[in-house]
């Protein structure tokens, strides 16, 4: 990748504050992989009044429901098609886009897919007091990826991620980071503007109980019964406990760019994170915003009435 090309710093701090609104948005998802991808697809195709949707991208994962991460990307793929069939949002299919088939081979090396090289060519069209927003809510893969195809395209987007964890927890072994550390790399190092949600410490307080699953979404339309049926199933087989509650945190990602007092950010350095999980700080680096607190039940009480509405 070049390394040459840089945003001024006023530019970048512009760039970094919250838009005001109607924008254009991509979203990169492995959907598949948990069940709160499903929640922020579908929070984010209901929020139509603030978020123009352009593309959606399908990102790859690895775990015991993928044997690779290719299999990931292609069971978020149809994911993506079984919520938006949901939804009633069939004109929408033809914006989704597969994505990586492998995680970033080197941090110079970028991987291939029609996601990436869409979002290379896709963000030509925008500057920097009119960007692209891409919320990533996966591995960082595709953007990196898109970066090192057409690195042109750093002051033309904000990327939006989930991943990692709050810097003062004392690991970021989290799942989008640590699949694809060089993505993650090329990404918070190539000067990108980027808004980082951390996992644990940060977004992992929204929670979400069976209660108040079942008293605020079922019943109201099919969508909602089936995500109330995918995360009762997945809370009980990872909790054993009748008291569970379950993230579903990718939606905080959608949250950020929408109107209302759903969460308190401010300026950090860029993190560097490394291979062995952690992450190395330096002052000198250039700015992203970042992500310290939820209003969690102002975003609950937003997404419910979103996601109820026929």
């Amino acid at each position: 990748m070049q390394k040459n090309k840089r945003i001024e710093e006023t530019t970048l701090l512009k760039m970094l504050e919250k838009p005001i609104g109607k924008v254009d948005i991509v979203l990169d998802t492995d959907t598949f992989n948990e069940i709160d991808d499903q929640y922020a697809l579908a929070y984010l195709m209901k929020s139509s009044d603030n978020l123009s949707v352009k593309a959606i991208y399908a990102a790859p994962f690895l775990n015991e429901k993928s044997v690779s991460p290719s299999d990931g990307m292609e069971k978020s793929y149809k994911e993506i098609m079984r919520v938006l069939s949901l939804m009633n949002k069939e004109k929408f299919k033809e914006c989704v886009l597969k994505g990586s088939r492998q995680f970033l081979p080197s941090e110079d090396q970028a991987v291939q897919s029609p996601a990436a090289v869409d979002l290379a060519k896709r963000a030509m069209n925008y500057c920097s007091d009119n960007p692209l927003y891409v919320v990533a809510i996966g591995a960082i893969t595709n953007i990196a990826s898109a970066i090192l195809i057409n690195p042109e395209i750093i002051d033309k987007v904000v990327i939006v991620w989930l991943g990692g964890h709050a810097l003062h927890w004392p690991n970021t072994k989290e799942f989008n980071l640590y699949q694809d550390v060089a993505s993650a790399r090329v990404v918070l190092g190539c000067g990108v503007p980027v808004v980082l949600l951390p996992c644990k410490g940060v977004v992992s307080e929204f929670r979400i109980s069976g209660p108040e699953l079942e008293h605020h979404l079922r019943g109201k339309n099919e969508l909602c019964d089936y995500l109330v049926d995918v995360t009762t199933k997945e809370a009980e087989k990872h909790s054993g406990l009748a008291t569970w509650t379950r993230v579903i945190w990718d939606v905080t990602a959608v949250a950020w760019l929408l109107e209302g007092e759903f969460m308190h950010d401010y300026l950090v350095a860029s993190p560097i994170p490394t291979y062995d999980g952690h992450y190395v700080t330096d002052s000198t680096r250039h700015f992203v915003r970042y992500v310290y607190h939820i209003e969690r039940d102002n975003l609950f009480e937003d997404l419910f009435h979103k996601l109820s509405d026929n």
